[in-house]
């Protein structure tokens, strides 16, 4: 008996040893990759405070360098979240930022990262931690990009050729990760993040309402640009009706029903972001203060997830077509085909993938109604449940935010202060479960009317330039108070 009980109490000394050391090895991790960051390259924090007109001078710096090319590629799927354009110093884009910060984020939302979010020298070497991993990942992705045959096989181009590619590749991508940390620092306004893709759609959107460029596709010579096709074929066509009918409605080329439906679908945008809940509350001391919960309570993150899922989706499913073609099972993935109206970009016509793409126009969705209805759940379904999981990994659940409050001495306002959870969960978990439903909501209608530049794209443009109007505001009334204040 004693044999047995000295056995089992070795077992569990050494069960509680064993789950003591794993908690201290992942705890310290910050304090075991603090030596390395050293060797990272850093943004000095401002010494001085910043106004708002320099932070906007600041913050246009990153725009420079972002070209378009309207090339085909594998990775055409992915190029709006990405905010990256094939055949320039931005062909990874944000892809190591966003890939490191990611892992980041939910390693250290799932506590497998102890981070003191109270301690400012923690936050500091967390965001060490993620622009080391995202040079790792520039270095690692540029290689892989370089390999795999993207600019040519590596035999025919040498190894001369092959590092210099790369090492423009990373060169370029640790500028991006510096950019990104400058306007972090407060330098400038929103992130890096959201301003290379904000950027990167309103220059598409910018691009197909004013392209110069012509192309001939059976209807004569046309502008490609909506606005510049308008007055080109007005002036130029002897039929004023059928000139404007064909700049109206066009189906090969940016047309002004697109250029319309975009302005709509911004307004309508907008419109949605002023929704919110206002939660009072109470100070201890007796003060009040309002919460408010937005409708699109984790902002554009659910259209990002999404995208990212079926981006990589089209992006496996389009190479294992490239070579496996004649397999069933490829095929049940995803069949493709070269558009003569995509400028020789492969498009989804069948299986899985086909079903998961918007459709390409109205005819299509009057020929194939399950179509449209599988996408409609698809994207309503995803938005909703990536909004309500993301709030539990990123620090934004109800339990965070009462506990938040609570730690600062808040209470809801009218109910005791041990029923401030309760109160919020209402609130914050429809506010993301609804939020997310009706982002993808507006994804797919704004894809069904035809607006320029899809419509995640658009909802990520807008979400991120009311968030760049709103920080602007909130510097404002700040200087506004300080001001005050002194006087």
């Amino acid at each position: 008996m004693s044999k047995s009980f000295v056995s089992c109490a070795e077992y569990k000394y050494y069960l509680e040893a064993g789950s003591t050391l794993t908690t201290l090895l992942l705890a310290r991790f910050l304090d075991v990759i603090k030596p390395v960051l050293a060797f990272v390259p850093e943004v000095q924090k401002p010494t001085k405070d910043i106004q708002p007109r320099d932070k906007l001078l600041w913050t246009a710096i990153p725009l420079f360098g972002i070209m378009s090319s309207s090339s085909a590629d594998p990775l055409y799927w992915m190029r709006v979240i990405l905010a990256s354009n094939r055949g320039t110093l931005m062909e990874l884009g944000i892809s190591p930022i966003v890939t490191s910060s990611m892992i980041m984020q939910l390693l250290a939302g799932a506590k497998l990262i102890e981070v003191n979010q109270n301690s400012e020298e923690d936050q500091e070497i967390f965001n060490g931690a993620q622009k080391l991993f995202g040079i790792i990942m520039t270095v690692g992705q540029a290689v892989v990009y370089v390999m795999s045959g993207m600019y040519g096989e590596p035999s025919s181009l040498g190894a001369g050729i092959c590092l210099l590619i790369v090492i423009q590749l990373v060169v370029a991508g640790i500028i991006v990760l510096l950019l990104d940390e400058l306007l972090q620092k407060g330098y400038g306004v929103a992130s890096g993040i959201s301003l290379f893709i904000a950027t990167n759609i309103c220059e598409t959107i910018i691009w197909k309402a004013l392209s110069p460029t012509t192309i001939n596709a059976g209807n004569g010579t046309e502008f490609e640009g909506a606005l510049i096709a308008l007055f080109h074929l007005l002036a130029t066509r002897s039929d004023k009706v059928r000139a404007l009918r064909q700049a109206f409605y066009r189906s090969h080329l940016p047309n002004i029903s697109n250029l319309l439906a975009t302005i709509l679908v911004f307004c309508v945008v907008i419109y949605f972001q002023g929704f919110k809940v206002v939660v009072n509350l109470k100070h201890k001391t007796g003060a009040t203060q309002e919460y408010p919960i937005k409708l699109f309570y984790t902002s554009n993150i659910p259209i990002i997830l999404q995208s990212a899922l079926v981006s990589n989706l089209f992006f496996l499913s389009q190479m294992l077509h490239n070579k496996f073609s004649n397999n069933f099972i490829i095929r049940l993935l995803g069949t493709w085909e070269v558009s003569e109206y995509t400028r020789g970009q492969s498009i989804p016509v069948g299986g899985l993938c086909y079903y998961l793409s918007p459709p390409a126009s109205w005819e299509q969705i009057t020929a194939d109604p399950l179509h449209m209805f599988l996408y409609i759940v698809f994207m309503l379904g995803t938005c909703a449940l990536f909004s309500r999981l993301w709030i539990d990994v990123s620090g934004s659940s109800t339990g965070d935010v009462a506990d938040r409050l609570t730690k600062q001495g808040f209470h809801v306002h009218g109910w005791r202060p041990e029923r401030t959870k309760e109160r919020l969960r209402w609130h914050i978990t429809t506010a993301a479960a609804f939020g997310g439903l009706c982002i993808g909501a507006l994804s797919v209608f704004a894809d069904f009317i035809g607006a320029i530049g899809s419509g995640t794209g658009i909802l990520l443009a807008v979400s991120i330039i009311d968030q760049m109007f709103e920080s602007l505001g909130g510097e404002k009334d700040k200087r506004k108070k300080a001001k005050s204040v002194k006087e």
